[in-house]
């Protein structure tokens, strides 16, 4: 595996019809909760910080269905440090749904026409949609092949995302008025892959899905007249949602209001259930619940299980020191079990940014300034150095240099969370 690539979030929100406010967002009227969408970003900001955007859908204007996108994380995209830019963003885009979108770039370019939600406008409202996608299809080049075989089609970038808007079209060409979850069953047969999916049309349908397999999570909340999903269930519970009340979608389910009514619906059968260990042991935020079970308290395990493991003795020089962030859990509970201090032994940069995705020239000089070793609490000890995952090593072979030449601990001992990566992985890079 020479790349390991974040997916991106999603989020979604909408003012059902019935009461005019919610108590969740009491300031704002039912045509204002595309407010909520930056706030909800920003929690799901973990996922993707290459660009964020929102699409949301306002009867009231000429422009039903409208998208803001740009490069940049959710605080840059949305102004959020500028109180009248973020008011003026917020006016023009206001609406009683929306989806919003943060990316990394799993495939594509870093410009602006890679960002999403992917708008597709169209004369009738039912066919003019915006989406945001969560995830790969592993088929990309079969779907890809399949319509450029036509001449008349043409593909503008190199993105599953653009695949998806075509055969979402596609499902919604000619006289037919298929159904939300009609369209998702029929373009389910064709993708291979592990996704989640929001939609939201000019109509004011809304749509909210997650693949078969279940690779990619995906949660929902429902209070009063507000209904809301994203990727990690800690953008639902800042909101206000109570705990009980937000669920995860299960593999092969989608959410879909139309006319107001909103039901959860399956769109394809999900024989099997398959997780993706990077959401569990990195990429999900701590504080997120996913399937039920708390990251954090999964988190935790780990670390129980590589205390029962270890065989190095310890004594009182034996520290037990995470790589920041994703592995403090780990390793805290490690320390625990074993009865040894956990230490900070090495402070994160946490300007620079996540590390796997970048080159590989690159990747090796952000990491060489992405943690900076504490002599005074590694000096002459025993370091047990917890981390989540090794994908190529380029950022441990940077750590334990530095540890060893500035820390100057006596002794390293490598310890991870996550089991060893002995093949490619075709649902997330």
């Amino acid at each position: 595996m020479s790349e390991l690539h974040h997916e991106c979030g999603v989020a979604a929100i909408y003012h059902l019809p019935g009461q005019q406010t919610s108590p969740l967002c009491p300031e704002q009227g039912p045509d204002e909760v595309s407010r909520l969408i930056p706030r909800m970003l920003l929690d799901i900001q973990n996922r993707g910080q290459l660009s964020a955007g929102m699409t949301s859908f306002n009867p009231h204007r000429n422009q039903l269905i409208e998208t803001y996108k740009d490069i940049g994380g959710v605080s840059e995209v949305f102004r959020l440090s500028h109180r009248g830019k973020y008011e003026s963003l917020m006016r023009k885009y206001a609406g009683r749904a929306a989806i919003g979108h943060v990316r990394y770039a799993t495939c594509g370019a870093e410009d602006r026409g890679y960002a999403q939600p992917f708008e597709r406008s169209h004369v009738q409202k039912h066919k003019w949609f915006s989406f945001g996608f969560n995830g790969q299809l592993a088929n990309y080049q079969e779907l890809r092949d399949s319509l450029l075989a036509d001449n008349d089609n043409h593909l503008a970038r190199d993105t599953d995302t653009e695949i998806i808007m075509h055969e979402i079209g596609r499902e919604l060409s000619g006289d037919r008025r298929p159904t939300l979850i009609e369209v998702m069953r029929s373009i389910a047969t064709r993708f291979d892959g592990a996704y989640s999916l929001v939609f939201l049309n000019a109509v004011g349908d809304m749509l909210v899905a997650r693949d078969p397999l279940g690779l990619k999570p995906l949660c929902y909340a429902l209070e009063g007249p507000l209904f809301a999903a994203a990727s990690e269930s800690v953008a639902l519970l800042n909101l206000g949602f109570a705990p009980e009340n937000i669920k995860s979608l299960l593999p092969g389910q989608a959410v879909t209001i139309s006319d107001g009514r909103l039901e959860v619906q399956r769109f394809a059968a999900s024989p099997r259930r398959a997780h993706c260990f990077f959401e569990w042991i990195y990429f999900a935020n701590v504080a997120s619940t996913m399937d039920g079970r708390s990251v954090y308290l999964s988190r935790k395990a780990l670390g129980e299980e590589l205390a029962r493991l270890e065989t190095v003795p310890t004594d009182e020089d034996t520290i037990v020191v995470p790589v920041p962030d994703t592995s403090k859990a780990a390793a805290d509970a490690m320390a625990f079990k074993l009865n040894i201090p956990s230490r900070e032994g090495l402070i994160r940069n946490r300007y620079t940014g996540r590390t796997f995705i970048e080159g590989s020239g690159t990747r090796k000089r952000k990491a060489e300034t992405k943690y900076t070793p504490l002599r005074e609490v590694l000096e002459g000890k025993r370091v047990l150095l917890v981390e989540d995952s090794i994908v190529r090593s380029t950022t441990m072979k940077v750590l334990l240099k530095r540890i060893r030449e500035h820390g100057r601990a006596k002794e390293i001992h490598v310890r991870i969370a996550c089991p060893p990566i002995i093949a490619p992985c075709f649902y997330a890079s």
